[in-house]
């Protein structure tokens, strides 16, 4: 009696902030830090107002997470630690049950699960992990004898550079593109494009103006809250 044949691989790869959560992460933890009496109170005004020049195009990602970046220089590593296991906690609070549903309909099919943001790995880590998703890939800042220097540490995860985290991540599980029997991006933002148009079924979530229109022009699967999104086998 022949063995049963085994199912090419899956994978299935999510945004982070106004995706999985419907939040703004970096935001998140600011506030957090705020009601700490961690940061000054106008961080969390200075971050906001960088984000919304980033939204109108006069500032670029790589400038609003150099910004994220310098926030963590001051604070010791044991102390910053402590206080993301602190956030980690709080923030659990504000996932909706429909992530945990999608992680889990993933999950329950056998699909490698990956967190794909612009997010610093060390603020969407916290939700990764409340979402237990393992697989993270995320902007990285440089640190020098365990202390952050306040500078990035390689290109900000975002628009075409996911597609090359995906890439390698791909290649440290002995996987390409080629060999995936399904891939599956969800996403809210047009940013992400590059690495929607690359999976098989790219879809959805609370859309931008751009990527709703790219998405109907396209047929792709779409919904404006996790909780009104379909969920099929692949």
């Amino acid at each position: 009696m022949s063995p049963p044949s085994q199912q090419p691989p899956a994978i299935a790869l999510f945004d982070l902030d106004h995706t999985l959560v419907p939040f703004d992460s970096g935001m998140a933890w600011f506030r957090f830090l705020v009601g700490r009496g961690e940061a000054r109170p106008a961080l969390v005004d200075d971050y906001l107002a960088r984000c919304q020049e980033y939204v109108a195009g006069r500032t670029t990602a790589g400038e609003l997470h150099d910004f994220v970046a310098q926030t963590f220089r001051d604070l010791a590593p044991a102390r910053l630690h402590a206080l993301r296991r602190s956030f980690a906690a709080e923030v659990a609070t504000e996932i909706p049950s429909a992530a945990h549903r999608l992680v889990a309909h993933h999950v329950g099919q056998g699909h490698r699960c990956c967190i794909v943001t612009a997010t610093n790995r060390f603020v969407a880590s916290a939700l990764a992990q409340a979402l237990g998703v393992g697989g993270l890939l995320a902007t990285e800042f440089e640190t020098d004898d365990g202390r952050f220097t306040g500078r990035l540490a390689g290109p900000v995860c975002h628009g075409g550079e996911k597609i090359a985290r995906v890439e390698r991540w791909l290649h440290g599980q002995e996987l390409q593109w080629e060999t995936l029997g399904h891939s599956v991006f969800y996403s809210d933002s047009a940013s992400d494009l590059p690495l929607l148009q690359k999976v098989r079924e790219p879809v959805v979530v609370r859309p931008d103006a751009r990527l709703r229109d790219h998405a109907l022009t396209h047929g792709w699967r779409m919904a404006d809250t996790l909780e009104h999104l379909r969920l099929a086998p692949l």
